[in-house]
């Protein structure tokens, strides 16, 4: 039973270790494209202290606003600078190919996301979301290229999805297209049309419709080692 505590207090002393590497690592992206962020996140907490201890005193009971004042500044400090840390990623992401692939990748819980569900020779791409709001085609590239990619995804979901709303966005700075640091929030905008159950349902029934990575033709059983995947659309082995 001593070992076993033992070993338990081990695991957990392990993990700390990692879990503070893994804030000061986040700490230094962060810095390096918000320069301010220290003193930000030092003027939050001690000022959110501050108020409340101040408050403390006027009401007559400064140690336990003191302690509540610690709390609450520990958490808003928390919250801003994980904020700021995430518009820092996306900055740093943005203008990169897959760059809206891993923001919605990290939505919430209730979207189901697939990504590259369209793509052409020069590498723009189209990835879909489905949630409460229904579905949304999430286009990376050129612009006018772009278009296309989408209007052929909505006439080929129209077949099985026709009875769901569907948006579409491009990604980039230029004019109707959606920034990478606004692409959650706009999204999360969209009112919400469908149920839990519905999503799901949605979803499965554009994944049945198949996708390109579903659709790529790829031959059956282990490759031979050395052996690469070609570049074309190698015709499908005889069953």
């Amino acid at each position: 039973m001593l070992a076993r505590m033992a070993r338990k207090d081990k695991e957990q002393d392990s993990e700390n270790p990692g879990r503070l590497k893994q804030i000061a690592l986040t700490y230094r992206m962060t810095r390096r494209s918000d320069r301010w962020i220290g003193w930000i996140i030092s003027g939050v907490g001690l000022g959110t202290f501050a108020v409340i201890l101040l408050i403390g005193f006027l009401l007559g009971h400064p140690v336990y606003l003191g302690i509540l004042g610690a709390l609450v500044a520990l958490l808003t400090t928390a919250i801003v600078f994980g904020r700021r840390a995430e518009r820092a990623a996306f900055g740093q992401m943005e203008g990169q190919p897959g760059a809206a692939a891993a923001v919605l990748e990290n939505m919430r819980r209730g979207v189901a996301f697939t990504p590259a569900v369209a793509i052409n020779r020069q590498q723009d791409v189209v990835h879909r979301a489905v949630g409460k709001y229904g579905v949304v085609l999430v286009g990376e590239g050129n612009q006018n290229r772009v278009k296309g990619l989408i209007a052929a995804e909505r006439r080929r979901m129209n077949r099985v999805v026709s009875d769901v709303p569907v948006h579409d966005l491009i990604v980039g700075d230029g004019e109707g297209q959606v920034p990478l640091t606004k692409l959650r929030s706009k999204i999360m905008k969209y009112p919400r049309v469908l149920a839990g159950g519905r999503v799901t349902e949605v979803n499965d029934r554009l994944r049945a419709m198949g996708d390109l990575m579903n659709n790529m033709p790829v031959p059956k059983g282990p490759l031979p080692k050395g052996m690469r995947m070609p570049k074309g659309n190698s015709p499908r082995r005889g069953r």
